[in-house]
């Protein structure tokens, strides 16, 4: 089976982490977003990939290739100027002659794509939309739907007054390729405020896959923050975190000294090396590669790969990102943060 990722977006809410790096790729638990997304839809049998980019689209070529490191073959379609979501779906048609799964790229989501597949079948729908309910639904697009599931209307970023429900759409869907025919080529096009309500009119069934699931948007630094604190706590699970794990999550590579302090909840990455005694924790991640250093201190920190944090230093509330460190952009594959010089705090 295919799927199609939705992956050229800019990322500017989550500045400055996207100043060099596209907003898929920020790493989730020392792994790009995108790829623990792959991952689990590879789980739900798909083999096929298209990723549709346009932001520093050579910084995911290079980091996937062809797919084979995950056991995927995988194509690219980059976009000159941005389509809008209709327009990138529209720009690969080419690869789809069956049914398909599209997905938003900087979500991050435990919805069941098995149980939509069937779901979507079961209802004859030409297209089914995963939708999940939240509390303030205004900056997202609301879907109404009937008793028996078939979507009636959509409103994009509704007003106060205009909010008729609170579920949302979520950011996946599944497509007949028969639809693609409505999208306009070679033009920017927006699946949620043109495409869809056209469907309606034209008398396609539309399905709506309510799940309780859980799902987050990545949109900002705050919501980043929050999918790795729940991730930590336990409310979304990573398939590496083993049940009696109460919170600390430690690479079987891992370097840690037996002076070194861990409080959970933490996770630490591959080859990372924790020096004598260093605190680390609580609500703190190490990215894989890295080497903190003596008598450091990290809490409630985010610290990307490969990052070597001097000794004697004290970190707390900041993301520690490979893109800008004391004040300058690195191009570099390792990077150092001195004494007193962390950036990007978490509000």
């Amino acid at each position: 089976m295919k799927a199609l990722f939705l992956a050229g977006g800019m990322g500017t809410r989550l500045k400055p982490l996207t100043d060099d790096l596209p907003k898929p790729m920020v790493p989730m638990m020392a792994k790009p977003l995108m790829e623990r997304n792959m991952l689990k839809l590879k789980d739900c049998g798909v083999d096929e990939i298209i990723l549709s980019t346009s932001y520093k689209p050579q910084k995911i070529k290079d980091y996937f290739g062809d797919g084979a490191k995950l056991g995927l073959k995988i194509h690219y379609v980059c976009e000159d100027i941005p389509l809008g979501t209709g327009g990138a779906i529209k720009n690969t048609q080419e690869f789809f002659d069956d049914t398909f799964i599209i997905f938003n790229a900087d979500i991050l989501s435990n919805i069941n794509i098995i149980d939509m597949l069937k779901f979507h079948k079961e209802k004859r729908a030409s297209v089914t939309i995963a939708v999940t309910r939240v509390e303030n639904p205004s900056q997202y697009g609301v879907i109404e739907y009937n008793e028996d599931l078939y979507a009636e209307s959509f409103t994009e970023k509704p007003k106060p007054s205009e909010i008729k429900s609170n579920y949302i759409n979520a950011g996946i869907y599944i497509f007949e390729p028969n639809v693609l025919k409505e999208i306009p080529g070679s033009k920017v096009v927006s699946i949620e405020r043109e495409t869809y309500p056209l469907l309606l009119e034209k008398g396609y069934p539309i399905a709506v896959y309510k799940s309780k699931e859980y799902w987050m948007d990545i949109g900002t630094i705050e919501k980043y923050r929050q999918a790795h604190q729940d991730i930590l706590n336990g409310s979304y699970p990573l398939p590496e975190h083993g049940e009696n794990s109460k919170g600390t999550f430690v690479a079987p590579n891992a370097k840690i000294h037996s002076t070194a302090r861990i409080t959970a909840p933490v996770y630490i990455g591959e080859n990372a090396s924790i020096q004598a005694y260093a605190t680390i924790g609580p609500n703190t991640i190490i990215g894989n590669g890295c080497t903190v250093g003596i008598n450091c201190k990290i809490t409630n920190s985010i610290v990307w790969d490969k990052i070597n944090i001097h000794n004697s230093t004290d970190v707390s509330g900041v993301i520690l990102n490979t893109q800008i460190l004391n004040g300058k952009k690195r191009s570099n594959a390792e990077h150092e943060v001195k004494k007193g010089k962390a950036l990007s705090p978490i509000a």
